[in-house]
């Protein structure tokens, strides 16, 4: 049986590069894609919780469904606002996106 310790440090490295990700991507799409990995990384760690509680009820895998929930919705509207812009501006350059600016 694979410790609860595993499944944290393997997701908290996940988190960690999707972090990274986010934070250090100028492309669009690269940062939704680091958000992606971060609520897996969330999703991982309620599913281990779920796993090694010593609860009957499956709270953990209700909030896992919920987080893919979201994520999906995340997917479908990040991806309609990078198609939109990128249509106005010709680019999906994050620091090159300034369409709330004066």
């Amino acid at each position: 049986m694979v410790p609860l310790s595993w499944y944290l440090i393997f997701a908290a490295a996940l988190f960690s590069i999707g972090m990274f990700g986010v934070l250090s991507r100028r492309n669009a799409i690269a940062i939704l894609l680091g958000v992606e990995l971060m609520l897996n990384a969330v999703n991982i760690n309620l599913a281990a919780f779920w796993r090694y509680g010593n609860v009957l009820h499956m709270a953990g895998q209700v909030f896992a469904v919920i987080v893919f929930a979201v994520a999906a919705a995340e997917v479908a509207v990040g991806l309609a606002l990078v198609i939109s812009v990128y249509r106005r501006r010709n680019t999906v350059i994050a620091d090159e996106i300034d369409l709330m600016k004066w």
